[in-house]
Order: structure tokens, then sequence, then C-alpha cells
């Protein structure tokens, strides 16, 4: 196993140790793999599976999990433990799939010393920074929560439940694990929108309230673009690493200029999505707090008009990432306001459109 990014046994001189126990754990969920490699040796260790683990990400996903509690508030079925054990598991799934997403990469001979994932932030595996036994263990942690968890809804559902657990396995293995994973064949970008929106948003009410919801499925169509935003911004930024390891993502198979345009087309289409969702009764009017992000959706779609720079800007932080950074930031505060207007509509439902 390469030890190349090790990090030194102790801080450099005159600069502050890290923190560690739970204030390093929540900062693990903040700002912008901010764990490089001289970080990592003086983390805890649950602090280190956390960043190996891009925790920062799984914020999407306990979003997509209050999204759908919030849903069930509105409707007046919310239930407090199945919501609970939908927010855990979401985390956790996602989590897993971060996880197996750098060990297949690495395995396959993706995540090359000079591949963007290996530069951005530090790679677990391959660096050496968290132990195969660390990592081991924490799988198994994690997949037995998972599979308690699921056992708990299929017994609580019944039959709908297994069917969403399948789906949830098969996009999960079929993403990176799959031997034509869909990240190659040009499906990950998509795949992305189903699971973060209609599966995790529509799904998750089902599981919270044991009832389909039209309205709930119609909401989770902009949360899942924004979640595609992402995932396309970082394609975009790997798409010359990526043509050269033969991984066809949408960006590889459309060109980067049509890539950015679509990408700009998915940001302002989650706007025009829940405008939609309110006009058919499907959300309610608070929804449109969203508007305050619109400033840095603007942001976004000017970063996305032109090319990427050739070198990083003085203390930029996540380079090469460069579309993938800026659409994160703005979807991250796109989800919380979308929260916000959930949470207010939950609290007064019958103000409708509608």
């Amino acid at each position: 196993m390469s030890t190349d990014a090790q990090a030194p046994a102790t801080p450099a001189p005159g600069t502050k140790p890290p923190q560690r126990g739970p204030f390093a754990w929540v900062s693990a969920f903040t700002g912008f793999y901010p764990a490089q490699a001289e970080e990592f040796g003086h983390l805890d260790p649950v602090t280190r599976f956390l960043y190996a683990a891009r925790s920062v990400i799984l914020v999407i996903s306990a979003q997509s999990a209050v999204m759908a509690g919030l849903l069930a508030a509105t409707h007046r079925r919310f239930e407090v433990l199945p919501f609970v054990l939908v927010f855990i598991g979401y985390v956790v799934l996602h989590a897993i799939s971060n996880l197996s997403n750098d060990y297949f990469g690495y395995r396959r001979g993706h995540d090359t010393a000079d591949s963007p994932r290996r530069r951005y932030t530090l790679h677990p595996i391959a660096s050496g920074a968290v132990t195969p036994r660390l990592l081991g263990t924490g799988l198994v942690a994690l997949s037995v929560v998972v599979v308690a968890i699921g056992a708990y809804f299929v017994a609580l559902r019944g039959w709908p439940a297994v069917w969403l657990a399948v789906v949830g396995f098969v996009f999960l293995y079929a993403y990176d694990a799959a031997p034509r994973a869909l990240k190659e064949l040009g499906l990950g970008e998509i795949a992305a929108f189903v699971v973060w929106g209609p599966l995790m948003i529509g799904g998750g009410y089902f599981v919270i309230t044991g009832r389909w919801s039209g309205e709930a499925f119609a909401a989770s169509v902009p949360p899942g673009l924004g979640v595609m935003s992402i995932l396309v911004g970082k394609h975009i930024d790997q798409r010359q690493f990526d043509t050269g390891q033969h991984q066809r993502t949408l960006p590889v198979l459309l060109g980067e200029k049509t890539a950015r345009l679509m990408n700009e087309v998915v940001v302002a289409g989650m706007y025009l999505a829940t405008v939609i969702a309110i006009a058919v009764g499907s959300l309610t009017p608070f929804a449109l707090v969203i508007v305050v992000a619109a400033p840095r959706a603007i942001h976004a779609l000017r970063v996305m008009a032109h090319a990427a720079p050739t070198e990083p800007p003085a203390g930029y932080v996540g380079w090469p990432l460069w579309y993938h950074r800026v659409c994160l930031v703005h979807n991250r505060a796109f989800g919380w306001l979308f929260i916000l207007g959930l949470a207010a509509g939950a609290i007064f439902p019958h103000v409708r459109i509608g």
C-alpha cells in the first residue's frame, strides 16, 4: 500500500493541532474537503473515518431525509421513529457508497496519483491514512446498521419497502461496483437525480407514512436536480482524466461546452421545478424562500459559462474541482432554504396556490 501522502507524527512548528472528539466530528461535515495529508495523522479514528467517507457531502442525504419528513408532517402523517431511521439510513448508505467508490476506483486503477480524486483531498486507501482494518471495521458496522434498518421497514411496511430496498441496492451496486458501472456508461448523473430525488424523498415519504404521495414525488424534483448538478460539475472537472481512463461519464460523452450548458439548465431547472410544484399545489408558496439562494445560483451559472482556469486562484481549496465546488456551495444553500420552506409549509399546510 502506498504511503506517499502519510502525515507526520507531530504538528509542524507554529501550527495548531486539529481538534479531536465531537468538535472534530462536527467539523468533518462542514467546509469543503478540509482534511489534507498533513492533518490526517493528528485526527482520532472516528474523525479520520468521517473524512474517508467524505462526510462533507453526506449532508445532501441528510437533507433528503429531512425533506421527506417535513412533507410527511405537512400531510399530518409524520412518525418519529421511522423518520429517525430514514435519516440514519440515508447518511449511512451514502457513506458506504463513498467508501465503495474509493475502494473500487483504487482497485481498478482509476484513482492514480495524478487523478483528480487523489489531488483535491487525501485518498484514504491509496495514502494509507486509513488502515484496512479501520475501513473494514467501519464498513461492517455501517452495513449492520443498514440491514437492521431495512429489516425494520420491511416488517413495518411490507413488500413496497422490500422493492425500495432492492432498487436502492441496485443503484448502490451499479453506480461503481458493477463490472460496467453506471458512471462509466453516462448514466451516473441521471442515477444521482433519481436516487436523491424521487427514491430518497418520495420513497422516504412512503416508509415514514406508509402511503405514496404524488406531491412528495413532485417536490423531490428540485433537490434531485441539485444533486445531479453537483455530480455533473465534478465529472466536467474530471473529463480529461476520465477520457484517458475510458470512463464514459456524461460530460465525456457530451463534451465540455455542452456539458456546462446542460448543467446551467439543470441549475436553472431547480427553480423552475419549484415554481411548477407550487403552481400545481404540491408545494406551499413558502418554498419560494429558495430565491435567497439565487445569487449563488447566478454565480454558479456565470462560472459554468466559462472554461475553468488552468491554475487555482490563491487560497483555493479543493483544486482541481472547479464546477463541482460552485455547484456544491449553491446546492447546500438551496437545500437548507428548501427545507425552511417545507418547514413553514408543515406549519401552515393550507396555504396553497393550486
